[in-house]
Formats: structure tokens, sequence, C-alpha cells
């Protein structure tokens, strides 16, 4: 997620795909993004890709909208064990910890 991030903020024109470990040593992971021309034909009309042209998919990675992103915010498992991480920790938590008054009663 931090790769993304790195790269998502120094291309800002592109859009990152996804990004997958390549190589690590004892100091530092390598790791490889990809990134989509969302101004290019091909990308455009291929239909697999181009719902990544739209605008509401800029910098996903900023979000955690990526697998690694998802996978930092803890939100790869399913299932009951699983409840209190959707839609994210903090917004289950906020609502767990506020006590909510009826208006009229």
């Amino acid at each position: 997620a931090v790769a993304e991030e790195k790269v998502g903020r120094r291309i800002g024109s592109l859009r990152v795909l996804n990004s997958y470990w390549v190589n690590q040593d004892a100091t530092f992971k390598y790791f490889e993004v990809i990134l989509v021309d969302p101004s290019h034909n091909a990308v455009r009309n291929d239909a697999r890709l181009n719902w990544i042209v739209s605008s509401k998919h800029k910098h996903r990675e900023l979000r955690g909208l990526t697998s690694a992103g998802k996978k930092a915010r803890g939100l790869r498992g399913k299932g009951s064990k699983f409840d209190k991480k959707r839609p994210s920790v903090r917004a289950v938590w906020k609502k767990n910890n506020s006590k909510v008054f009826r208006r009229y009663r």
C-alpha cells in the first residue's frame, strides 16, 4: 500500500490498478505497481478495463481501494468474525461507542 501511494502521488495522471511483491533484501521490499493511462484509446475501448477511466476511480490507492489497501485495512476476510471490520474499523467503533437517544420517547 505504501508503494502504491508513493507512485500514485508522483505520477498523478495515471491510475493505480494493482501491485505485487517482487523481491526483498535485509532492508527493503520491492513491489511492482501496475499503472493505467485513462486517456489512452486502447484503455478507453477495452471493455474489461474502461471502468478505471471514470473520474470516481481517481486515487484509489490513497483511499485504500486497491488489493493491497484492502489487505492493510483488514477487509479480506468473510464471515461472522469480520463483522467488526465493515464498513471500516473506525465506523464500527464509533457506532458501538456512541449513545443514540430517540427523539421522541
